[in-house]
């Protein structure tokens, strides 16, 4: 069988504590039998660790940070392609998906192509939007309130009880069980993601995801859930098992349908003790665990790659039940000089 050669670009390749999804999603795209990968990472940080891990990644460009806007996003990935030629685009941070969803029709004037939301489906699913959007589609979600003042956290008793989970938008969150741990926590997540914070009322019971893959047309190619194992102190998977659960698998069909979500995805629900489950947030890419869908027969980088190109990928129709996957650390020793250089030039 003839692979078909394809070059992909891939950000958040920082298998860190709190883990991004790039290495993971390439690794899926390597397992493909059909394709026949360059892999081009794009970082944000010069210690990112994918860029030093060669067998996965061929080259490394830096790229500026989203809060430099759209256009010298634009300008850096007109450079990168005059130099790579890349087809395929995969971007897997939540704080950079506004850029790249904005410069869509432009990149693919260029010859890249993505597969991402709609600008409306990614505000639609935004934290301080998740009361309106689970009235709106019948999905049932925690009671929350968005909030832009610290001073705000002292008349939460009037609509919630504590303890309630203080969330950043982008990212973090913490459980505060009293107005002072409230304010800590807005104060130390709106200084690292901006405003606004969101207030969500705590759920106790265990800690469930899916991750999937929808078409734009309603249809859900992919899905897999998960139960989390064993949970960090930042409150990522650090191990996770795949499970049957009917109940997951419809709430996400629904989900797709209903919105026509186009794009990889992850649902983060809790199940409470009275075994009914909450959807918490929607996050709109591949989740850093990915690789357990690929582990399980459901290769959702793989088919990412295929519907940015425009290509039919017929929906998976099942998954194996009970892998389980574990998080690990290793270090990697790397030459002074490659760090030089992605530091001073901006590519490796």
């Amino acid at each position: 069988m003839k692979r078909t050669k394809i070059t992909v670009g891939v950000t958040g390749i920082n298998p860190i504590d709190s883990p991004g999804p790039g290495i993971p999603v390439i690794r899926g795209i390597r397992d493909s039998v059909e394709m026949e990968s360059r892999i081009i990472g794009l970082s944000y940080e010069s210690l990112d660790p994918g860029i030093y891990m060669h067998e996965l990644v061929d080259k490394t460009y830096q790229l500026p940070y989203p809060s430099a806007g759209a256009d010298r996003l634009l300008d850096r990935l007109e450079y990168i392609q005059s130099k790579e030629h890349l087809d395929v685009i995969i971007p897997n941070l939540d704080a950079e998906l506004y850029s790249f969803i904005k410069l869509e029709p432009q990149l693919k004037q260029m010859g890249i192509h993505m597969c991402l939301p709609t600008l409306f489906q990614f505000e639609e699913r935004h934290k301080f939007h998740l009361d309106e959007f689970g009235k709106k589609y019948d999905i049932p979600v925690p009671k929350s309130k968005t909030i832009y003042a610290p001073e705000e956290v002292y008349g939460l008793e009037k609509d919630f009880m504590y303890p309630v989970v203080i969330k950043g938008k982008f990212y973090d969150a913490g459980i505060a069980h009293n107005p002072e741990q409230a304010r800590t926590y807005f104060n130390k997540i709106s200084a690292k993601w901006g405003l606004p914070i969101i207030v969500q009322q705590f759920v106790m019971g265990n800690e469930y995801n899916v991750v999937g893959l929808g078409d734009g047309k309603g249809n859900t190619i992919a899905a897999v859930p998960m139960r989390k194992q064993f949970i960090t102190d930042k409150g990522k998977a650090w191990a996770g098992i795949s499970i049957d659960e009917k109940i997951l698998l419809d709430m996400t069909r629904k989900f797709v349908k209903a919105t026509k979500w186009k794009g990889g995805f992850e649902l983060e629900l809790m199940k409470d003790a009275n075994g009914k489950y909450f959807l918490l947030e929607i996050n709109p890419r591949i989740p850093a665990w990915v690789y357990l869908a690929v582990g399980c027969g459901q290769n959702i980088p793989e088919a990412l790659v295929k519907l940015a190109m425009g290509k039919k990928v017929e929906p998976y129709t099942d998954y194996a039940i009970g892998k389980m996957f574990v998080r690990y650390s290793y270090d990697m020793i790397v030459d002074i000089s490659e760090f030089e250089k992605i530091t001073t030039l901006g590519e490796l």
